[in-house]
């Protein structure tokens, strides 16, 4: 089956609808941009979809693991955590030998290009380095299904560009990808569109 589907989605907050009746398809092996202006019902969705939320009415099917990951996450100064040690957060979810954690963790950091600051503290990254972290721990955890909630929002054109393919990547690897953005090159770079405005999915 599709990795993830969604019908007739409906979600308000405090008795103010902000979706309405909104069906969504992720396939595997491509990348999906979920785009529209703002206010339009874009983050809330995929809050649905990744099971934060849940919806009014309607409802979402998941085959497969999920992986979350939201605009600039902010890690508390005074924690003391390496990259390695944040991607490999990622493995969390189900027990596995350490040896395959560590091979996990290994291949997500190699295949985000980060191999090389793999000891260095995350607070020491750059925000386009510490964004490919966080699609990191999704590698690591295996996810059938990437979400992201503008991952390059406010990164420079070199960062956004290093996003891109290596989610194009992941998805030539048979994970379904969906990711909210404002970029063109995102929207001319995606293999389908979910286009929101006034929280209904258009044409």
């Amino acid at each position: 089956m599709t990795p993830l589907r969604a019908s007739g989605i409906c979600f308000d907050y405090d008795g103010v609808d902000v979706l309405h009746d909104v069906d969504v398809d992720l396939p595997a092996g491509a990348v999906t941009a979920v785009i529209g202006s703002n206010g339009s019902g874009k983050s809330t969705l995929v809050e649905i979809l990744a099971g934060v939320l849940a919806p009014r009415e309607g409802r979402v099917e998941r085959d497969g693991d999920i992986a979350l990951v939201v605009q600039r996450v902010r890690v508390p100064e005074t924690l003391p955590l390496t990259v390695r040690e944040a991607v490999a957060m990622g493995t969390w979810s189900r027990r596995r030998p350490r040896r395959a954690v560590r091979a996990a963790v290994d291949d997500a950091l190699d295949r985000v290009g980060l191999a090389a600051h793999a000891r260095r503290s995350i607070h020491a990254l750059s925000g386009g380095q510490r964004q490919r972290a966080l699609i990191a721990q999704g590698i690591a955890r295996d996810a059938r299904i990437l979400l992201l909630d503008e991952p390059a929002a406010g990164l420079d054109a070199a960062s956004r560009e290093r996003t891109r393919e290596i989610l194009r990547d992941e998805a030539a690897r048979g994970r379904a990808i969906g990711w909210v953005t404002h970029d063109e090159e995102d929207v001319l770079r995606a293999d389908h569109l979910v286009h929101l405005a006034h929280g209904r999915r258009v044409a």
